[in-house]
């Protein structure tokens, strides 16, 4: 048997059983395939539930205001995928009038869609012959097919693509994708592959040569920059505070206690002095510092963040707060914060 036909019997036995593969709607699959982004499925299963069950059709995902999608998408990250959704549910409704668009080139035009999305969106609802070119399968073509050009690389995306697109099943691409991802996801792993039971190991270049750990190739990482945060949690009776980050920064659109960045770690001396900080305290009466909550590092793709929590007790607001949003205690929940933010709660409550 061929390399296609190879897999799709493997995935006849072994093929997971998840509810975007039970439906040929676009909407339905877009939202799995966008959640599963950077997200395993064993996660990202209970989001795509209640996600659905919240937007069941891309106009109520477009109508939705978007601090609700974002509360919904909580504990995800990579939080600019809940908003481009936002934006392309908007475009489906007014450009293609809440019909979600059947071709390749509308559907790889709307926000946030990439060349990947785009193909399984096409061949999972409509059967198009489009190959998907995700993580698991860069590891079973590098592997098979013993190809050494670094995977994050343009020349190595051409390469992969090019090669995946050679080796689709034209004629039933929607079940050759999911048979490929699978494999990848749940044989060919990254550290512990299923080699001994794998029914390709008679073709794979890697196994012959002894390299399957080395493939795929990945091109140097990018530098990781170190960011120090300062969480002021202003507690004033039984009110909080918090404001919306704004910009093009890390963690768009949620909101979080006021905060102050130092270029190296600072204590809650140094932090106090920032003409920032005093500008927040000055007016509010007694100030009071109860504690300082110190979080484990918090890794993200380009950056580490060390973040400090100090729970400081106010009089009043002062005029320098005026900037921040007043929330009760018991409505805090209501408003969609980062993981970090999310953590320091946690143990605030244990």
């Amino acid at each position: 048997m061929d390399f296609a036909s190879v897999l799709e019997k493997w995935y006849e036995e072994h093929g997971r059983e998840l509810p975007w593969r039970e439906t040929g709607d676009p909407y339905a699959i877009w939202v799995s395939e966008v959640i599963l982004q950077q997200t395993r499925v064993a996660q990202g299963l209970g989001y795509y539930e209640r996600f659905m069950g919240r937007f069941p059709d891309v106009r109520s995902l477009a109508e939705a205001e978007e601090d609700e999608v974002m509360r919904m998408w909580q504990g995800l990250g990579y939080y600019s995928r809940a908003r481009n959704m936002c934006a392309a549910a908007r475009e489906v409704v007014e450009r293609y009038g809440g019909e979600f668009p059947r071709g390749y080139a509308e559907v790889r035009g709307l926000k946030g869609i990439g060349d990947y999305t785009a193909a399984a969106v096409c061949s999972f609802a409509w059967g198009m012959p489009y190959a998907v070119v995700d993580g698991n399968v860069y590891r079973v073509l590098a592997r098979v097919f013993g190809v050494e050009e670094a995977v994050d690389t343009g020349k190595g995306k051409r390469i992969f693509g090019e090669l995946a697109d050679e080796l689709l099943d034209r004629k039933r691409p929607a079940l050759y994708n999911q048979a490929i991802m699978d494999f990848g996801a749940l044989c060919c792993t990254p550290k512990v592959p299923g080699c001994e039971e794998c029914p390709l190991e008679g073709m794979c270049v890697a196994r012959s040569e002894g390299r399957v750990g080395d493939l795929p190739v990945k091109g140097e990482k990018g530098k990781v920059k170190e960011r120090f945060f300062h969480y002021v949690d202003v507690r004033c009776g039984e009110w909080r505070l918090l404001r919306r980050r704004e910009g093009r920064d890390i963690w768009r659109n949620l909101y979080e206690y006021p905060l102050i960045e130092t270029e190296e770690t600072a204590d809650w001396e140094e932090v106090a002095a920032t003409e920032v900080c005093r500008e927040w305290l000055e007016g509010a009466g007694e100030v009071r510092l109860e504690r300082v909550v110190e979080m484990p590092k918090h890794v993200l793709s380009h950056r580490v963040i060390y973040a400090r929590f100090y729970v400081v007790k106010v009089e009043r607001f002062s005029d320098g707060m005026a900037g921040f949003v007043a929330v009760k205690e018991e409505e805090l929940e209501k408003y969609a914060v980062s993981r970090l933010i999310e953590m320091y709660r946690e143990r605030e409550q244990e």
